[in-house]
């Protein structure tokens, strides 16, 4: 996605501070007025990287602040592109607006019920804005917009930025931790047809991160949901252009510009453009700029999987997409910035817009009444 004001103060601490292998699991920290959680175990591979800790923010839609691995003979390393504890706390805390839009410009934000861009009819005082779905009126924050004077404003990555979870409960399982909480979303603030609840997992073991989400419908009207992420890798050599990425889609959506980033409705095959990212082994940055969605995924041992690859660093995170639902996948890559956001969702962009997409199924899930949806991912690091 776009990298908002306020970002580059947190490229300049990435790297900086490495979090402890072993800290405890409650911290005196809050966030969002609950309490930080960080997940933890000690490294004991000597000859293979494995993952030490997880730290989240249950009073900010259990946003991710910070994952890390312990490679062998390199020590801590940050797998997210993220300030420190003291340094999320200010954004989160004390620069956020209302809405919570700091949320996404760190860690991994968990985005429901819509990641990415959706239009509609914008309010006289361009604070809100109307759209439809199946005959009810959705009215959504108008919370992002491009730096041109064209640009035009529109809702972006959901309506739990700022949400409380219940529930939170952390506990052992062999080889590491888990977390789960509850996030009694509502109607999310009147914006939604019915009530949600959404119950996340999140784990930490040696060999994988787990994040999953279930949306249970708890109201009386079935509703669109669609679930996603929006974590920013780290890239720890620090040399984006020799970084490579694999990503199994073999179409990619046309955008208006790089500034809006609406989608024109055309998809187009990825051969012979800068984004066929489908070898094996990825494809290197370079100077590419990217905030594009791909589709038509290639899923192998029922996975749709992402590598971000930095050989300078032999260093490289997988990002597996485990859950069938999951019809896109999202990166926005800056090449003045040493992150990329790798982001396994559902949903096109601006998927209630039938005058670009027609009657195409834009990966919004109907919900009815009692029935649920499970986003899930894995994260795996290695050495290439």
């Amino acid at each position: 996605m776009k990298l908002l004001p306020g970002f580059a103060a947190i490229a300049i601490m990435i790297g900086c501070t490495a979090m402890p292998s072993a800290i405890s699991a409650q911290s005196d920290t809050e966030i969002g007025g609950q309490k930080v959680v960080t997940l933890s175990r000690k490294a004991v591979s000597t000859t293979h990287p494995e993952f030490t800790s997880i730290t989240l923010a249950p009073g900010r839609g259990m946003e991710v602040l910070q994952i890390t691995a312990n490679f062998p003979g390199k020590g801590e390393i940050n797998v997210l592109a993220s300030p420190d504890l003291a340094g999320a706390k200010q954004m989160l805390d004390v620069k956020d607006d209302d809405f919570g839009d700091f949320g996404y410009r760190l860690g991994a934000a968990f985005l429901v019920p819509y990641p990415n861009r959706i239009r509609g009819t914008l309010s006289a005082d361009k604070k809100t804005l109307t759209t439809t779905w199946q005959g009810h009126t959705l009215t959504l924050p108008a919370n992002n917009s491009g730096k041109l004077p064209t640009a035009e404003k529109h809702a972006m990555h959901g309506l739990i930025l700022k949400a409380k979870t219940d529930d939170v409960k952390i506990a052992k399982i062999p080889g590491g931790e888990k977390v789960t909480g509850t996030i009694h979303a509502g109607n999310f603030g009147g914006r939604w047809p019915s009530s949600t609840d959404l119950d996340v997992t999140i784990t930490l073991t040696a060999d994988f991160v787990d994040a999953s989400i279930v949306a249970r419908n708890v109201g009386k009207e079935a509703e669109p949901i669609a679930i996603g992420w929006h974590p920013y890798f780290n890239l720890p050599s620090g040399d984006r252009t020799q970084v490579k990425i694999h990503i199994p889609g073999e179409n990619y959506a046309h955008v208006d510009n790089y500034d809006n980033v609406f989608p024109t409705g055309q998809l187009s095959p990825v051969g012979g453009t800068q984004y066929d990212l489908r070898a094996a082994d990825g494809v290197a940055l370079g100077k590419n700029f990217y905030d594009d969605n791909w589709s038509k995924i290639d899923w192998k041992d029922s996975a749709a999987t992402v590598k971000v690859i930095d050989p300078a660093a032999k260093y490289g995170v997988a990002i597996e997409g485990l859950s069938p639902e999951i019809k896109t996948i999202q990166m926005y890559a800056p090449p003045t910035q040493k992150f990329v956001a790798i982001e396994h969702q559902y949903n096109f962009a601006d998927p209630f817009n039938t005058k670009i997409w027609k009657d195409m199924n834009t990966g919004m899930v109907t919900l009815k009444p009692g029935s649920s949806t499970r986003w899930h991912v894995r994260l795996k690091v290695f050495v290439p």
